[in-house]
């Protein structure tokens, strides 16, 4: 936890990193959960005064890099730097404040990770062992964990990675994977030993266990933690063998860095530049020996928690460095209640949002979602119309604009001497300990909540005094001028409590306050005797057509996205198209309705469902691959589609007398073809 015992008098010096994107392709609006919860946090502590430094870059190695540079025809060198400056644009469109991005294919990055390397490996705990690996014998190449899937050997979810299961949560090696098969080739890889560089995790127990019972962790992460110790620390595989993108092993050819060694020291590394650049003392921030000195807090996603509180303090810790005073860890975004979907159009990239909609509306969102606990977050597009529309434009924006235009063209812009609510002024103050407590905690979702109630109470009072009405009579100007002088001091301190969230919205409020950058501690001196500028619209509502054609761009990225990848996928789910046929070759397929009387697992099969089918008085038998996107319970009872004259194979479970029709990217976005309301089992599908 931060420490809250040290006054916004009192200078805190702190160093924020970000989880670092994978440098494969573009950021998207699940990739912004994590950037603005960090980002709001550390525009907080900067605008408390603190001496803040916020630093963050791509992860830019393994083997996906590798091959995603192949399938482009460039270099992995080009691949990473032309993903590093996408992911720039995009996060500065967001307004995310980093003091320096550096991926981790930088040399400052090689040079730490080497150094850490040779410090780990002559105090004993690098320990060299031979291992049996997945190799795929077309490709040439062992296979990454996430190279491999096949069926969990725990809970016997099919398609899933050979670390851990999506399902159940349980890591694994590759080796106990039931079924498995490449991804890169579709077939079953062999075993085939290789001599690996482990780094000793097991060595810090003791320390780990201290370290699990920390406040730097939250107690669902902690619990976490005690799941992994209970079932016994593991050694960790830091390396990998060529073909590999990612920095060599000093004295082991042929052999690299695991990316997952390299990234967290991709911290270390920014830092190192913009310490570089600024003359601050890198040691003071990372040395076991001046913890004192300074803060150091992760924010991450849930996915990447083992990393980051196992491995990451075992080797800090192993190579004289301090340990993160937190690692604060967020879950994934959802939107409208399900998984971010292509064919929905609400897998979102960052740079399509910014073509419809401000940065701000989703900052505000995100903020008024987000605790410091680990649960998904839900973007309800309806609601999040609905809230920014009334939250901001109707109450915040809406106090300066009622008051502005009285102040400018009765008052020639000049604010009262006195404020016509000193106790208005004092509420405003008064809550600054509580709101200021929420942000240092990342509750912002409860901070929104007392702003919000805070701008209810300033348009309470406006309503109540009604300076439109004052202002006919001439004896009431200047109760005009304080009442409007009121309002906008009550905006202005909304300002200071939004300034973490909405960055651009405060900084043309200042411009119109006429005054300069606020700061926390403005809040407690009123804003009186000052001129400021004529009022300018701040934001517009947000409007359905907007949202609207953000996700029917979506779609169509998405669709030409997945359409330029169909030959270089093969054979992950999404084959060429076959050699053309004519029309009377087409007109033999006969397509009918079908019933789905009943649906069955299939033992020992990772991705067929068994489907009973009446077509009408005649039942077939059909195996239909389809298991990832359905439960068998969900499609009893259907109609579908199938090849009804589409000769019997038999396969090793039995007979498949049809085909079911289905269509999607894969994995869970498949769908069965569904016919028409009022079909019945038998017609025929013209």
């Amino acid at each position: 936890m931060p420490n809250l015992k040290k006054t916004c008098a009192e200078t805190r010096k702190i160093l924020v990193t970000n989880a670092l994107p994978y440098a494969n392709g573009p950021l998207h609006l699940g990739h912004m959960v994590g950037f603005m919860q960090a980002d709001i946090w550390v525009r907080f502590q900067k605008l408390r005064g603190h001496q803040v430094t916020y630093v963050g870059g791509d992860d830019q190695h393994g083997t996906p890099i590798m091959l995603g540079a192949e399938k482009k025809g460039i270099s992995a060198e080009q691949l990473v730097a032309e993903i590093e400056e996408s992911h720039k644009t995009s996060l500065a469109g967001f307004g995310i404040g980093f003091d320096n991005y550096t991926g981790t294919h930088h040399a400052e990055n090689e040079a730490l990770v080497k150094e850490i390397y040779l410090t780990l490996r002559e105090r004993g705990h690098i320990e060299v062992k031979t291992i049996k690996q997945a190799f795929d014998e077309e490709k040439g190449m062992f296979l990454p964990d996430r190279y491999v899937k096949g069926t969990c050997p725990k809970c016997k979810a099919a398609d899933q990675y050979g670390d851990n299961c999506e399902v159940c949560g349980t890591t694994y090696d590759t080796t106990d994977l039931i079924d498995p098969y490449s991804v890169l080739s579709g077939k079953p890889p062999i075993e085939k030993e290789s001599d690996h560089y482990f780094f000793k995790v097991s060595d810090f127990k003791d320390m780990l266990t201290q370290w699990k019972d920390s406040d730097a962790l939250q107690p669902e992460i902690a619990n976490k933690l005690t799941e992994w110790f209970e079932a016994g620390i593991i050694d960790w595989d830091i390396s990998r063998d060529k073909p590999y993108w990612g920095f060599e092993i000093p004295d082991a050819p042929g052999k690299y860095f695991y990316v997952w060694l390299d990234a967290p020291i991709g911290y270390m590394a920014s830092h190192k530049v913009h310490c570089n650049a600024t003359q601050d003392d890198w040691a003071s921030y990372w040395l076991a020996d001046k913890s004192d000195e300074s803060e150091l807090y992760h924010f991450i996603g849930k996915d990447i928690v083992r990393f980051h509180t196992l491995f990451w303090p075992a080797m800090l810790e192993a190579a004289g460095y301090r340990r993160p005073n937190g690692v604060f860890v967020h879950g994934f975004l959802t939107v409208d209640g399900a998984k971010m979907s292509k064919s929905r159009g609400t897998f979102v990239m960052a740079d399509t949002y910014l073509k419809h909609l401000s940065p701000e509306y989703l900052r505000y969102y995100y903020a008024a979602k987000l605790g410091n606990n680990v649960v998904d977050m839900d973007l309800n597009l309806e609601d999040f119309a609905a809230r920014v529309n009334s939250d901001l434009v109707g109450k915040v924006v809406n106090i300066a604009s009622r008051c502005a235009g009285f102040i400018v063209k009765r008052f020639d812009g000049q604010l009262a001497n006195k404020s016509a609510a000193p106790e208005l002024h004092d509420d405003f103050v008064n809550a600054s300990q509580s709101i200021a407590q929420r942000y240092e905690k990342r509750e912002f979702s409860q901070a929104m909540r007392e702003i919000m109630a805070l701008a209810d109470k300033a348009n309470q009072f406006i309503d109540e005094h009604k300076p439109w009405v004052l202002i006919k009579d001439e004896s009431k100007l200047d109760e005009v001028q304080e009442v409007c002088t009121a309002g906008i001091n009550a905006f202005r301190s909304l300002c200071i409590y939004l300034k973490p969230v909405l960055p651009e919205l405060v900084a043309q409020a200042e411009s119109f306050l006429n005054v300069a950058e606020l700061t926390w501690g403005d809040l407690e001196q009123p804003l009186t005797d000052h001129t400021i500028n004529k009022f300018k619209p701040l934001m517009t509502r947000i409007e359905k057509d907007s949202i609207d054609a953000m996700i029917e761009e979506s779609k169509k990225d998405l669709a030409n996205e997945e359409k330029s990848n169909i030959a270089a996928d093969s054979p992950l789910g999404q084959d060429p198209i076959s050699d053309e046929i004519n029309f009377d070759d087409f007109a033999k397929i006969d397509l009918r309705v079908a019933k789905i009387i009943k649906a069955e697992h299939v033992d020992g099969a990772d991705k067929l469902l068994q489907l009973t089918l009446d077509l009408g008085g005649d039942t077939r038998n059909v195996f239909a691959g389809i298991k990832s996107a359905y439960q068998p319970h969900e499609l009893e009872g259907k109609l579908t589609v199938m090849v009804a004259n589409l000769a019997p194979r038999k396969m090793r479970f039995g007979m498949s007398e049809g085909m079911v029709l289905a269509a999607g990217p894969g994995g869970s976005e498949l769908y069965i073809l569904n016919p028409e309301d009022g079909a019945q089992p038998g017609m025929r599908v013209k």
